[in-house]
């Protein structure tokens, strides 16, 4: 009896699958689109593998500009053909929300905004605050620890989401460096270098915020931009090359994705991922189950939705560069870049990355509550807490 339920289990999912063969997703996207190695790409990871998983095709539109946004959802949105229609990045969330109202039998979701609600959206947001905090009382450390004079963080457009990082990254150097002086018995005095600067595409203006930080002391850049990421990675190994040195600070801080692959694992210390494409494949799974709930889902360390890099997620995303050309799909390419990252985390002291597990574990547990800011006065008041200057 058992195995004529299994088999009937069987078949029926098998079914499933096959109708679901004819099931459309469509995706929005903002001015960034594919290739940034980041944020939009961790998109598309996730799309990308419910599509596969769940027998769908994907369609994607590509905004131009800002003005694209509304257009594109309307464009979808009327044919009626798409189980589910996706927007990618909070810079969408109005456009989103003004389709969604008109066509209120349309399933949509939304990643990074969760003040545009509906019966018929599903929002997904992350406490990046959380994961900012342990880049940035690694980075702290490792200044105070190697005798930098700052940290630097280059950030995109000034909005809430971006706060997040910067607040996350605040609190955690401020923690970083008291628990530094706490082991060593040693002041720490490290400043925060940061700018805002206003785009996500432009790759040569975030080298040059990069280089900037690097001239004043920075022990590493902390990348907050998205594609922005090419340029600021790029000024850490000209740094390098200009001093003649291989391992060690400055370094580079990833973001969003495992960037630590990045020229071949030099340089790249960790990275502090937002697993988008985690919460895309969720928002589709939904709606292929037939378990569709609007409202607003946040994910943090506890949930898996934020975290800092490691050697397993390495692995897995060292595939990112092979499939963006940058690293060749042979096994000794793979093992040369893990060879340099490994030696790369080595010349920071053990005790560093004990200390950023003792703060991962006291936001798990509750006992560290991390600030982060989703206005302009709320990051005020966050930069007067932790002035770090």
């Amino acid at each position: 009896m058992k195995k004529i339920f299994a088999l009937t289990l069987v078949l029926l999912v098998g079914i499933s699958l096959l109708g679901l063969a004819e099931g459309k997703i469509g995706i929005v996207l903002d001015v960034g689109g594919r290739g940034d190695l980041s944020f939009n790409d961790m998109g598309f990871n996730g799309a990308d593998r419910a599509a596969t998983d769940f027998g769908l095709e994907v369609t994607e539109v590509q905004s131009a500009s800002a003005a694209d946004y509304l257009p594109n959802f309307r464009n979808l949105a009327r044919t009626g053909d798409y189980d589910l229609i996706l927007g990618i990045g909070f810079l969408l969330g109005d456009a989103l929300g003004t389709v969604a109202a008109e066509y209120p039998e349309q399933k949509f979701a939304i990643i990074d905004v969760d003040w545009i609600v509906g019966p018929n959206i599903m929002n997904y947001v992350f406490r990046e605050n959380e994961m900012s905090a342990l880049i940035g009382a690694l980075a702290g450390m490792a200044a105070a620890d190697s005798g930098f004079a700052a940290t630097g963080i280059v950030l995109g457009i000034p909005i809430p989401v971006l706060y997040h990082f910067e607040a996350g990254f605040r609190f955690g150097q401020d923690w970083g460096l008291t628990r530094y002086t706490e082991l060593t018995g040693n002041a720490a005095e490290v400043a925060m270098l940061y700018t805002y600067t206003g785009t996500f595409d432009d790759i040569a203006l975030g080298k040059a915020a990069s280089e900037a930080m690097l001239a004043q002391g920075a022990v590493g850049i902390y990348n907050v931009a998205g594609p922005l990421g090419t340029g600021d990675h790029e000024a850490v190994v000209e740094f390098h090359d200009n001093a003649g040195t291989v391992y060690g600070p400055p370094f580079y801080f990833g973001v969003d994705a495992n960037q630590d692959w990045f020229g071949q694992g030099f340089h790249a210390l960790a990275s502090g991922m937002k697993r988008v494409d985690q919460a895309v494949y969720a928002a589709v799974e939904a709606v292929v189950t037939d378990t569709f709930v609007a409202g607003v889902t946040s994910l943090g360390l506890a949930e898996g939705g934020v975290g800092i890099s490691d050697r397993d997620l390495l692995i897995e995303f060292i595939e990112f560069g092979v499939g963006a050309g940058a690293v060749e799909d042979t096994q000794s390419a793979r093992n040369y870049i893990i060879a340099n990252w490994t030696a790369n985390r080595a010349s920071v002291a053990q005790w560093i990355w004990t200390a950023v597990a003792e703060l991962e574990a006291g936001i798990l547990d509750g006992s560290i509550v991390v600030p982060t800011a989703n206005n302009d006065a709320e990051i005020e008041a966050v930069r007067g807490l932790y002035p770090l200057n």
